[in-house]
């Protein structure tokens, strides 16, 4: 597991930076106890992703792939997320629901797209 902390603490900080993010977009305080409030639903979803992820692809798990990790990783983020802010009484507003669903995307899976490909790019250089 030790070989996945990387990619797990950039997932948590990729996260948090969204939880960051919008709350700082809605003018509301970024304090610590602000901040676990938003994010605590995606971290949980981004946990339940990481589980199924290393669980259906146990003997094949790579952290750091894209697909399937990246697109489970993303989804479980996202529906998880949502869901607990759902029965928490946090909002789900439709453009709320967009927003998250594209830079959530972009982000957990996106830096792992980058990786890729400067992997790839690395070993064509040899």
């Amino acid at each position: 597991m030790k070989k996945y902390t990387p990619a797990l603490a950039i997932d948590v900080v990729l996260v948090v930076v969204f939880a960051v993010l919008g709350r700082s977009s809605h003018d509301e305080v970024l304090d610590l106890v602000g901040l676990a409030g938003t994010a605590w639903p995606f971290l949980g979803g981004l946990t339940v992703g990481w589980f199924l992820t290393a669980w259906l692809y146990r003997d094949k798990f790579d952290a750091f792939a894209a697909v399937p990790t990246g697109l489970l990783v993303w989804v479980s983020t996202l529906v998880v997320g949502m869901l607990l802010r759902a029965v928490t009484g946090q909002g789900t507003a439709t453009a709320f629901i967009i927003v998250a669903t594209i830079f959530l995307g972009l982000f957990l899976v996106g830096w792992r797209v980058v990786v890729g490909l400067l992997q790839r790019r690395k070993v064509d250089a040899h």
